[in-house]
């Protein structure tokens, strides 16, 4: 048995996993009385918008994958809202730019999180929307400890509070410091925020649906979308350009969108079905991965040797740069999943990984019909003759960028899983709308979005930005069934990781034995080959970085083969929470790392 940090959580009753313990116990309190795992994970999302304001807020994004009991059917929920009727590439480049910036009010989208988990408690939930609120009304308002990471988050933008956004100084500054790791903290202001929608279903007669609607159209309609329009005109906020800009965003924007429901893409690897958004998100690079190693000998290969990572790596390296090529909103634009995920593609791209040297190419592959044309950062950190190395380091994570500070700061982003004692199964991944990303509205007492930049200021890409378009956002929920049964959710934060390390994640649990805690916890690695999707959208040919629990002749290993390899931290990478149901076994585990993601269950 590998050493691990905890055990894995067994269980008949129900399970949670989350990136906070706060999250997960209040999930679990939820199925304690009653409520099933739709009820509990909105539950545990709402917690999470405020005991990780640094990592997602109300007014960020949020896709899911559920699974239904009754049903017996994998969806998506998209949480992922749109960019503004205004959001031109016109509009950003008249202004000098040539990457939208990866802070302030030039960013935002649609904020979907808050209409996404309100979608998933009115067709699927069986509490009332206070009862799902309550906790985090109750954290908001009462207080609730400050960790590490959001401590650290804080202060690397305190001079940005102080100078500019004012507004997220009075709620996250501490007479003009960050507050201190396991201080009490309290934002009465997203209180009355959460206060007000319950208000809202309160008012609504009809019962329990319509109280849920009622707070959904507080958010397109009412008090929220007004508090969104006013601020986003008439203020001028600081950003990553070094200049201070007015919002595109409007009342309008808010009113024509909702969350809704979409087939999942589905991956057969074995006895195993894998689901994952479609390529609005990264997540078909998950498939594409598999798909790629499907021919491979990996199952005999040692998980944790030079030979697993390399090829696992080379598989990325490929199936990110179809990402970078091919996916976009397929709302707008014409996607061949059907091919990309094809036997014929992937032998022929499988036949591009050479096992004893490491490419430094990007080699997106060539479907008939479409261009494989990609975009370029603005730090011009990308493949060719002629470029440097770049200079900046990149977090193992999501970044949001100030225009206050000298380097990115860390965003990332959350994750719940939850199954119910009758099989009902949610992954979930809410993100943005951190309080980094840009500056508070004092009406809600949170932040917009930055979800944005994700896309190209360049005509005719599957990424360029065009208004009413998602943008291709990393998040990226995952869902296994195991010979046709609803089997495992799971998924992480961390930006263009988040598909690395759930497929390392994935391949030593079903091929090599680990539990799920085993693998949460084995040491992990993420390559930085292929442009980044946060600001300034830089690439980093070749770069590796591993987890430093590695032996050294597994990083000489490596390191022979043309990675660039870096060693970090020994426990820096990931945080993969998930669950599963063998048979009438209930399992769950979370992640260490941070000192915040915990999983219970009975």
């Amino acid at each position: 048995m590998s050493f691990t940090t905890r055990p894995e959580i067994h269980g008949v009753f129900g399970v949670v996993g989350s990136t906070h313990w706060l999250a997960s116990q209040h999930a679990m309190a939820v199925l304690e009385k009653g409520g099933n795992a739709f009820d509990a994970a909105v539950t545990g999302g709402f917690v999470l918008q405020v005991v990780e304001p640094h990592l997602n807020g109300p007014l960020g994004d949020m896709p899911a994958l559920t699974w239904s009991a009754k049903e017996q059917k994998v969806r998506v929920v998209c949480g992922q809202g749109p960019a503004p009727e205004a959001a031109t590439i016109e509009a950003y480049t008249s202004r000098g730019l040539d990457v939208i910036p990866g802070s302030g009010l030039l960013a935002p989208c649609v904020p979907g999180a808050t209409d996404a988990w309100l979608l998933m408690l009115q067709d699927h939930g069986t509490i009332t929307l206070e009862e799902a609120l309550r906790p985090a009304i109750d954290l908001a308002g009462g207080g609730f400890p400050v960790v590490e990471h959001m401590t650290r988050t804080i202060d690397s933008v305190a001079e940005l509070f102080r100078d500019e956004w004012t507004t997220s100084a009075a709620i996250w500054l501490d007479h003009g410091e960050a507050p201190k790791p396991g201080r009490l903290w309290r934002n009465p202001d997203q209180a009355a925020f959460y206060e007000g929608l319950v208000a809202e279903g309160a008012a609504a007669s009809g019962g329990r649906d319509a109280a849920i609607n009622a707070a959904r159209r507080a958010l397109r309609e009412g008090f929220v979308a007004e508090a969104i329009d006013n601020f986003s005109r008439n203020t001028e906020a600081m950003d990553v350009s070094g200049k201070r800009h007015s919002g595109l965003l409007t009342g309008s924007d808010l009113a024509a969108w909702q969350a809704h429901y979409e087939d999942a893409l589905t991956y057969n690897f074995g006895d195993y079905t894998i689901a994952k958004p479609g390529p609005w998100s990264q997540g078909p690079v998950f498939l594409q991965q598999l798909a790629l190693l499907n021919g491979t000998d990996i199952g005999a290969m040692d998980p944790m040797g030079p030979d697993f990572i390399h090829i696992v790596v080379e598989a990325a390296k490929l199936a990110y740069a179809d990402r970078e090529a091919f996916y976009g909103d397929p709302n707008f634009v014409d996607v061949p999943m059907g091919e990309l995920l094809s036997r014929g593609y992937n032998n022929r791209r499988r036949a591009l990984i050479d096992p004893n040297v490491a490419s430094m190419e990007l080699r997106p592959g060539e479907i008939a019909g479409f261009s494989s044309e990609i975009g370029v950062g603005s730090a011009q950190r990308i493949f060719g003759p002629g470029v440097g190395e770049p200079t900046m380091d990149k977090l193992e994570g999501d970044q949001a960028t100030t225009g206050m500070t000298s380097g990115p700061v860390d965003g990332d982003t959350c994750h719940i899983d939850v199954i119910d004692k009758d099989g009902n199964m949610v992954s979930a991944t809410p993100s943005g709308g951190w309080l980094q990303s840009s500056p508070a509205i004092p009406a809600l007492g949170c932040c917009l979005g930055t979800r944005a930049q994700m896309f190209w200021l360049k005509e005719g890409l599957p990424g360029s930005l065009a208004p009413g378009k998602r943008p291709r956002t990393t998040l990226s929920p995952s869902f296994a069934l195991r010979e046709g049964e609803a089997y495992m959710p799971f998924g992480t934060p961390g930006g263009d990781g988040q598909d690395q390390w759930t497929v390392i994640f994935f391949l030593r649990h079903i091929l090599h034995g680990m539990n799920l805690q085993e693998a949460i916890d084995a040491p992990t690695f993420q390559s930085h080959h292929f442009p980044s999707s946060f600001f300034p959208r830089q690439a980093e040919p070749g770069r590796l970085v591993l987890e430093g629990r590695y032996p050294q002749a597994t990083v000489n290993a490596l390191a022979d083969k043309g990675h660039k390899v870096e060693v970090g931290g020994p426990w820096t990478q990931g945080r993969i929470s998930a669950c599963a149901k063998d048979g009438d076994l209930l399992k769950a585990a979370a992640n260490p790392r941070l000192m915040q993601g915990y999983a219970v269950g009975r």
